[in-house]
């Protein structure tokens, strides 16, 4: 369990400073990557085509782990996240993802699930639901 949530703390400290510490190493060659919105990439050398592309694009900012949940051959990891575009847009979201482990600790199988993080009580004026008409982007 140590050893993959090394894994897991190296992969969010690589977006942090931008840099690849080794995602052949620490992916499948045939591992899955799901992001909350939906994008989809399969093999470490895409998974590395991602990461290499979207920082041309884009900063991570804050990638907080919170906690972790080991079982068998899967981890899940609870986190806050938040980064900028290119453009100025500030996106920030907790989330969670699920990994599925091969029996020498690579990633086989990651995905991810998002979670908006204005949280609000629609019943807090009465037994009529008011929702604030917010959307979330990555859903």
């Amino acid at each position: 369990m140590k050893t993959r949530e090394i894994v897991i703390r190296r992969w969010f400290d690589m977006w942090l400073q931008k840099k690849d510490l080794g995602i052949s190493e620490m992916f499948s060659d045939n591992a899955v990557y799901i992001e909350s919105w939906g994008p989809e990439y399969h093999g470490s050398a895409k998974i590395k085509l991602w990461f290499d592309e979207w920082n041309t694009r884009g900063t991570v900012l804050q990638w907080d782990i919170k906690q972790f949940f080991h079982k068998e051959n899967q981890t899940m990891v609870e986190w806050y996240f938040k980064n900028q575009m290119n453009d100025g847009k500030v996106e920030a979201f907790d989330g969670v993802s699920l990994i599925e482990w091969t029996s020498d600790d690579k990633i086989l199988f990651l995905k991810e699930f998002g979670c908006n993080i204005n949280n609000y009580d629609p019943y807090q004026n009465g037994s009529v639901p008011q929702f604030n008409g917010e959307t979330s982007p990555w859903f």
